[in-house]
């Protein structure tokens, strides 16, 4: 592993745990978060003679699949967990191999040592949806886990329905949105990873291939589990 990018993205995790720190001991007002990205509808109404408005985020459907250890598995069984998502497939021999080991470096980036963890590793949950489901059956998939330390408690690996698998790629998560005409449709091969938060909104896209968006990405993990309640007196601003 190549040591100087672990470490960056350790310090991208410790800086917004520092800041977060220092805003909150001396009562800070506001905490720049990851921004939303799609808006469903747009709600007004009247509370007390004052107009309010309320924002309605896209929150990403529920999806059943399979995972590496022949398991059913759904984000529903993830509550409260962030989500670090990428798609990819066993045979490619070009992007998918540098994202898996970007994605096991940024787990292995949430602990400073054995003993030490940054961030509850059990509040992220990474999952790998392949687009190549008909030929990336159960046995593949664990193959492929094994093949890189994959831990599959917190890393699942999935296939299933194509239909399903693309239709949540490209209307839920929206990589169409995001990719414009880099994602075909018939074949999805992308390098971004996807960050969801505990309610299933997008709060990112990333670079799998690119240090810099690593570590950005490692830093919003943490901003994201830092996040208050929102009835909470003191408030998290989206961008």
């Amino acid at each position: 592993m190549n040591r100087k990018a672990l470490l960056g993205l350790c310090l991208a995790l410790l800086l917004p745990l520092i800041c977060y720190w220092i805003v909150d001991y001396f009562g800070g007002d506001a905490v720049h978060m990851p921004r939303r990205y799609y808006v469903d509808t747009v709600m007004t109404s009247v509370v007390d003679g004052k107009e309010r408005t309320d924002t309605v985020w896209h929150k990403v459907a529920d999806i059943e699949l399979t995972n590496q250890l022949g398991n059913k598995v759904s984000l529903s069984d993830l509550p409260g967990k962030v989500i670090v998502a990428d798609f990819f497939f066993t045979r490619c021999p070009s992007i998918c191999p540098h994202m898996t080991r970007n994605m096991k470096k940024l787990q292995q980036s949430l602990k400073l040592k054995d003993d030490t963890r940054l961030v509850d590793t059990t509040f992220v949950q990474f999952l790998s949806f392949s687009v190549d489901p008909e030929r990336d059956d159960p046995e593949h998939l664990k193959q492929y886990a094994d093949r890189y330390g994959i831990n599959h408690d917190v890393w699942w690996l999935l296939t299933g329905d194509k239909k399903k698998i693309y239709d949540f790629a490209l209307n839920e998560v929206k990589l169409s949105a995001v990719d414009g005409e880099g994602v075909d449709s018939n074949f999805i091969h992308t390098e971004k990873f996807v960050l969801l938060d505990k309610d299933r909104v997008v709060r990112g896209y990333y670079n799998g291939l690119d240090s810099m968006a690593m570590a950005q990405l490692a830093g919003d993990i943490v901003k994201i589990k830092l996040e208050k309640d929102k009835k909470k007196k003191r408030k998290l601003f989206s961008n």
